[in-house]
């Protein structure tokens, strides 16, 4: 080891000399970080969202937890996922990133109410079929981002924007997506 860097880490703790050569402390017992379902940056069900509640985020949300138990619990993500494809076949027209965001933000705020999960996957779910219920689409993306290996969903416009997501959705990759472009019939 330089000399230099032996001082150094000497001087900061990092080192520490003894007499004679002795076996390694055991490191450091610590938790391992808890698993993230997408739901760990944004306040969801921590701080509670303003504004109006809505009927018809209820009866998105209400739908969305319906679909999810209707039957057996492994099955759930492809009941939720086979509903997901069946609405974004009644859209007419692109969401705007405002519209979109709008209802994002109403299932939001109605599931601060709600007594069952709302997290990022029934959020994204139950705004993708409140919009479908306006005709409008957007595209609903279930991805995953590694080191440690994390789950999120979320939506988008038809051209690619995240709709209320935090700038580090970027980091995860979509692994599933319903209602882009390719998926539509012409």
């Amino acid at each position: 080891m330089p000399q230099l860097l032996a001082v150094h880490l000497l001087h900061i703790g990092a080192l520490y000399p003894t007499p004679a050569p002795v076996p390694w402390a055991a490191p450091v017992s610590a938790l391992a970080p808890a698993a993230s379902w997408g739901s760990a940056e944004h306040p969801a069900g921590l701080a509670k969202a303003t504004g109006r509640f809505s009927t018809a985020a209820a009866t998105a949300l209400v739908a969305t937890s319906f679909i999810q138990r209707a039957g057996p619990r492994a099955r759930a993500m492809n009941r939720l996922v086979s509903a997901l494809r069946a609405s974004a076949a009644f859209a007419r027209r692109p969401a705007s990133l405002a519209e979109a965001v709008d209802a994002v933000l109403a299932i939001r705020r109605t599931a601060w109410h709600a007594p069952v999960r709302t997290a990022c996957l029934e959020e994204s779910a139950a705004a993708a079929f409140l919009l479908a219920t306006r005709r409008l689409s957007i595209v609903w993306c279930h991805g995953i981002a590694a080191d440690p290996v994390r789950l999120h969903a979320w939506v988008q416009t038809v051209d690619g924007d995240t709709v209320a997501e935090p700038p580090s959705t970027l980091a995860y990759t979509p692994a599933l997506t319903i209602g882009a472009r390719h998926q539509h019939r012409l």
